[in-house]
C-alpha cells in the first residue's frame, strides 16, 4: 500500500511549538539583526531586510562545530540544506538545497559555489565542498530560493564562502586535532597588515593536513590544503582581493556502497571489491583569483572577477576500470552596482555579465588490482556559459518593497572523441539556452517582522558527468549523451522573518516547486552512473530556523526543513534490458523527509546574543540531528530508516601570555546509534547504504598569538 501521510510534518510540528514556547519567555538580552549578507542582492544589507530564505554561518560557529574538515559539520543548521557525510572521502558529501543536488553521485551539483565572489562550481554545475577551506573562512551564506536562480545554472541555491580579513594587528595560529579511527588533523595560519590605512596590504595564509584509517575498510583518507588571500587598496575607493587556493589528496580510498544484508552484518566492511580491486580516488587542484571593486561615487561601483584553476582527478573504480580528469578552467565577470531613484521611488540595481569556461581531457580504460592496464577511452570534453542578468530592488513606500530580476543564460557542451578502435564516435555537441525571471514582494510589517514572497523560474542543464554516460543493452556505456535535457522549475516561496525580543529571531518558510525534465538516476553500476530524464517532479516544504537566549548564559538554536519530494508524472526507462516504471507520487530518493538540528548551548560568562561570541571560559553544549526516511531507489522499493543522534561538545578558553589557548571535546553519536548516513541512488547492485559511524570523539586545541 503507498504510503500517503505526511511523515515530515509532525516532528517540524513539535520544533514548532519549542521554539515558539521559549520564544515567547525570553527577556530582552542581547542583539540579533544586525547579521549582514551579500548573496540575496549581490551587496550587503541586513540578512533581516534580505528578501528571500537565507542563512549566514559565522566564524565562531564554524569553529566550534568540530574540526573544520567537512561543510556538514556547521552547515547542518541550515534549514532546507541537507548535507548528508558519507564518510567517503573519495566521493565529497551529498550537499542538496530544497533536494536539489540529492542525486548527484559524487560531489555537488545544482548547487552554485562561490568563493570570496570566485565560482568554485564550473559552467556545467559541478563543484567540490573541499574547496571551501574552512579553517580560515570568516562567513558562510546559504541562499535558498527564487533568487537564488540569479546565479545561472543551479536550481537550488548558493553557498557563498568569505575568507577572513587581514586583522590590524599580526597574529599567529596554531590547530591540532585527534580523534577516533586515527583521525589526524593540524592548520597553520598567519592572517596580518603591512601599512596603515587603505594603501596597506592584508595578508591571511592557511596552511592545512588531515589524514584518517575510516570508519569503514577501504576509507582511508589523505589531504593538504593551503589557502591565501592578499587584499590591498590603492586608493581610497578601489579593493582588490587576491585569492589563491591548493588542495591535495595523495589517498582518497572508496568504500563503496553496502547492500541490506552486508549492511545487517557488519556496517564496518567494505563494499564488494572495494578491497580487492583498490577502489580509490587520486585529486589535485589549484585555483587563483582576483576581484576588484571601484566605488564610482557614493552610491555606485563595479565589481570585476577573473580566475583560473587546474584539477587532475584519477579514479579507480570497483569494476576494474579507471577514469582520468585533466580540466583546466577560467573565467571573467563584470558587475555594476546603484542606488538611484525611479521618480520618487528609492531603487538598488545590479547588472552584470558572466563567462566561465571548463575544458578537461577525459581518459579511461581497463584496470588490474587498482592500476591502469590499458586505455580505451580519450576525448576533450567542453563546457561553458555566457550569462547576462539584471536585478532590481525598490522601496515602494515606507512599508512594501519589491524585487525583480531577469538572467539568460547560454550552455554549450562539446566532446570530441579521440579513441576510434572500438568502431564508436562519441563526438558531439549540445547546447541549451533559458532567459530565467524572478519577482518578489516584501511587506515590512513592523520594526521586528518582515514578510516576503517570491516567485521564479529554474534552469539547470545536466553536468559533463552526467553526459558522460548512457544506458544501453544493460550496461553503462562511456559514451557521450547530447539526448539529455536541461531541465526547468518554476519555485514559489513565503516567509516570515520576526524578532520577538532583542535576542530572539525566527524564520519561517514555505514552499513549493514544480519540475520539468529533472535529471535523474537511470543506471549506477561499477562506480559508472547513467541518467535519463524525468517528465516532472513536485517538491513542498517548510522551513524554520530560530535562536533564542533563555537564560543570559543559556542558547538555544533551531533548524527544521520537512519535505515531500515526489515524481508527479510516471515515466518508464529501461535498465539493465529491464524496463522499470516510475509511478507518479513515488518519492524522489536520496532525499531525507525531515531533517532537524538542536543545539543548547551554555557558557561561564553571559552571552551578548544567541549568537555567542568566542570568550574566556567555559562553553559546553548538547545537539540533537534527526533525519527522516531516506528512499534510495525511485521504485520505492528500498529505504533507510530515520534516525536521531545526539552529539555532547564543550570548550575551555584560557589567557595565553597575550594570546588564548582554547581546548575542544567532542563526542559524536553519544548514544552509539546504527543508522545510515546516507544512499547511492539506483544503484545496480542493490548496495545502496552508506553507514554512519557509531559512537566517535574528538580532542583539540587551538592557540592564538598576537605577534
Amino acid at each position: 500500500m503507498k504510503q500517503t501521510n505526511k511523515p515530515g510534518l509532525r516532528p517540524m510540528r513539535t520544533a514548532l511549538a519549542l521554539l515558539v514556547t521559549g520564544l515567547g519567555a525570553v527577556p530582552a538580552w542581547g542583539q540579533t539583526l544586525e547579521d549582514v549578507v551579500i548573496s540575496a542582492s549581490r551587496a550587503q544589507q541586513r540578512s533581516f531586510d534580505a528578501p528571500a530564505a537565507i542563512e549566514a554561518v559565522e566564524r565562531e560557529t564554524i569553529q566550534n562545530a568540530g574540526p573544520q574538515i567537512n561543510l556538514s559539520e556547521s552547515l547542518n543548521r541550515v534549514p532546507g540544506l541537507t548535507i548528508l557525510n558519507r564518510q567517503n572521502y573519495a566521493q565529497d558529501l551529498q550537499v542538496s538545497i530544497r533536494g536539489f543536488g540529492a542525486r548527484s553521485a559524487f560531489g555537488i551539483r545544482g548547487i552554485r559555489l562561490l568563493i570570496d565572489g570566485i565560482p568554485a562550481t564550473t559552467p556545467d554545475g559541478q563543484g567540490q565542498g573541499s574547496s571551501i577551506a574552512l579553517t580560515s573562512t570568516e562567513r558562510i551564506e546559504v541562499l535558498r530560493g527564487p533568487l537564488a536562480l540569479m546565479y545561472g545554472n543551479s536550481a537550488g541555491g548558493v553557498i557563498q564562502a568569505f575568507t577572513r580579513e587581514a586583522p590590524e594587528v599580526p597574529e599567529f595560529g596554531a590547530q591540532l586535532y585527534t580523534g577516533s579511527y586515527d583521525m589526524r588533523r593540524t592548520d597553520w595560519q598567519y592572517a596580518g597588515r603591512l601599512g596603515a590605512g587603505p594603501g596597506g596590504v592584508g595578508l591571511v595564509a592557511d596552511y592545512g593536513t588531515f589524514s584518517t584509517d575510516g570508519y569503514r575498510d577501504n576509507s582511508a583518507a589523505e589531504r593538504k590544503q593551503f589557502n591565501g588571500k592578499l587584499s590591498f587598496g590603492p586608493d581610497a575607493g578601489t579593493r582588490v582581493n587576491v585569492v589563491f587556493n591548493q588542495f591535495d589528496m595523495p589517498l582518497a580510498e572508496d568504500p563503496l556502497g553496502l547492500t541490506a544484508a552486508q549492511l545487517a552484518a557488519d556496517p564496518t566492511q567494505a563494499g564488494t571489491n572495494a578491497v580487492d580491486r583498490r577502489v580509490r580516488k587520486i585529486v589535485t587542484q589549484s585555483q587563483v583569483g582576483t576581484s576588484v571593486i571601484h566605488q564610482l561615487g557614493a552610491d555606485r561601483s563595479v565589481t570585476a572577477r577573473v580566475y583560473y584553476g587546474a584539477r587532475d582527478n584519477l579514479q579507480f573504480q570497483s569494476g576494474n576500470t579507471w577514469v582520468g580528469l585533466d580540466r583546466g578552467y577560467y573565467g571573467l565577470g563584470l558587475q555594476y552596482n546603484a542606488l538611484s531613484r525611479l521618480g520618487a521611488t528609492p531603487m538598488r540595481w545590479v547588472a552584470g555579465y558572466e563567462f566561465d569556461r571548463s575544458r578537461e581531457y577525459r581518459e579511461g580504460g581497463v584496470a588490474a588490482l587498482g592500476e591502469k592496464t590499458s586505455t580505451t577511452r580519450s576525448e576533450d570534453n567542453q563546457a561553458e556559459n555566457s550569462d547576462v542578468f539584471v536585478q532590481g530592488t525598490a522601496l515602494l513606500s515606507e512599508r512594501w518593497s519589491m524585487v525583480g530580476g531577469l538572467r539568460h543564460s547560454t550552455v554549450r557542451f562539446v566532446s570530441e572523441d579521440y579513441y576510434l578502435a572500438d568502431g564508436r564516435d562519441g563526438s558531439g555537441q549540445v547546447s541549451y539556452q533559458a532567459s530565467n525571471p524572478v519577482l518578489g514582494v516584501t511587506w515590512h510589517a513592523a520594526d521586528t517582522m518582515n514578510l516576503y514572497a517570491n516567485y521564479g523560474k529554474g534552469f539547470e542543464t545536466p553536468t559533463l558527468a552526467e553526459v558522460a554516460y548512457r544506458e544501453s543493452g544493460g550496461a553503462v556505456l562511456a559514451e557521450f549523451n547530447p539526448t539529455l535535457r536541461a531541465a526547468t522549475s518554476r519555485h514559489y516561496e513565503a516567509g516570515l522573518k520576526w524578532v520577538p525580543t532583542a535576542g530572539s529571531r525566527l524564520d519561517f518558510t514555505v514552499f513549493h516547486i514544480t519540475t520539468s525534465d529533472e535529471v535523474v538516476v537511470a543506471r549506477n553500476s561499477f562506480g559508472q552512473t547513467a541518467y535519463t530524464n524525468a517528465p516532472g517532479t513536485e517538491r513542498r516544504g517548510v522551513e524554520l530556523s530560530g535562536r533564542t537566549l533563555v537564560h543570559p548564559k543559556v542558547s538555544l538554536s533551531l533548524a527544521a526543513t520537512a519535505i515531500d519530494a515526489r515524481y508527479s508524472q510516471s515515466f518508464t526507462y529501461i535498465s539493465a534490458g529491464t524496463p522499470f516504471t516510475v509511478l507518479a507520487d513515488n518519492r524522489l530518493p536520496g532525499i531525507p523527509q525531515n531533517f532537524i538540528f538542536s543545539e543548547l548551548l551554555w557558557t561561564s560568562q553571559a552571552q551578548p546574543s544567541a549568537r555567542a561570541a568566542q570568550r574566556m571560559g567555559t562553553r559546553a553544549g548538547v545537539e540533537i540531528v534527526s533525519a527522516g526516511r531516506l528512499y534510495a531507489n525511485d521504485t520505492n522499493t528500498a529505504s533507510a530508516e530515520g534516525y536521531t543522534v545526539f552529539n555532547l561538545k564543550a570548550s575551555q578558553a584560557w589567557a595565553a601570555g597575550r594570546g588564548r589557548l582554547t581546548a575542544y571535546a567532542r563526542i559524536d553519536n553519544a548514544g552509539g546509534e546504527r543508522y545510515v548516513g546516507s544512499v547511492i541512488v539506483n544503484q545496480a547492485a542493490s548496495q545502496f547504504y552508506e553507514p554512519a559511524p557509531g559512537r566517535n570523539w574528538t580532542l583539540g586545541a587551538r592557540l592564538d598569538v598576537p605577534l
